[in-house]
């Protein structure tokens, strides 16, 4: 045992191996051979850090860019609403993606929804008090909000929210409240939550309303919640 012209026992074999191990030579032989002379190839530099477009500093630039090609929900077949209101408002209206009809009409809420909507605002005396808003400017029609577009509606949310500065926030549907809130709808409603600071409660939207009035004593409860001062 050993190199050419050299005779090893078993016992300098066992203690050469125990000398390369401690050495920090992790085999005593491998199949490809070595050249020890040859030098190490130098790492691959880092990678420059992506550098990714500032986060809109005004309310102005925010709908701007959450109508864009940047919005969370941008696509090819998508259209955009823009949100309505203004900065301040006594509450912001956070609703579900608007549907075909909301999107031929330019309104975040459409229709005969839009009309209850304003009647709900004008039993707690909030009427024409709004910041009307979409979870998102848009709608691809026949799809379903993945848990990634989720995510990226409700960071985009908590954006808008901060920028309009409203005095309460009030989340329609179940989209907005996993979006924001992580939770689904029947979980979130008849609690108080804080969205940027802001007091915000939950509850149905007015499309559902319209198909279930029995959910309306329901309704009202969450819109009382919503005006009761905070303790």
């Amino acid at each position: 045992m050993g190199g050419t012209g050299i005779a090893m026992d078993e016992r300098e074999a066992a203690s050469a191996l125990r000398w390369w191990l401690e050495a920090g030579v992790d085999i005593a032989t491998q199949e490809i051979p070595r050249n020890w002379f040859d030098r190490a190839t130098p790492p691959a530099p880092l990678e420059e850090p992506v550098e990714h477009a500032p986060v809109p500093a005004t309310l102005d630039e925010f709908t701007a860019w959450l109508a864009g090609p940047q919005g969370p929900l941008a696509s090819q077949r998508s259209k955009s609403v823009s949100p309505s209101g203004a900065v301040g408002a006594e509450v912001m209206l956070l609703s579900e993606p608007p549907t075909r009809d909301e999107l031929a009409s330019g309104s975040p809420i459409g229709g005969d929804a839009s009309a209850l909507m304003e009647r709900m605002l004008a039993a707690i005396g909030m009427a024409g008090q709004a910041y009307n808003a979409n979870l998102a400017c848009f709608h691809s029609p026949g799809a379903r909000l993945t848990d990634k577009e989720l995510k990226a509606c409700g960071e985009a949310a908590r954006r808008h929210v901060a920028l309009a500065e409203p005095k309460r926030l009030l989340l329609l549907g179940d989209a907005p409240c996993r979006a924001v809130l992580g939770k689904p709808l029947l979980q979130a409603r008849g609690h108080v939550h804080k969205v940027e600071g802001v007091r915000t409660v939950a509850t149905f939207h007015p499309r559902q309303l319209l198909k279930r009035p029995s959910d309306k004593a329901l309704a009202w409860k969450d819109l009382l919640l919503l005006t009761e001062e905070a303790l």
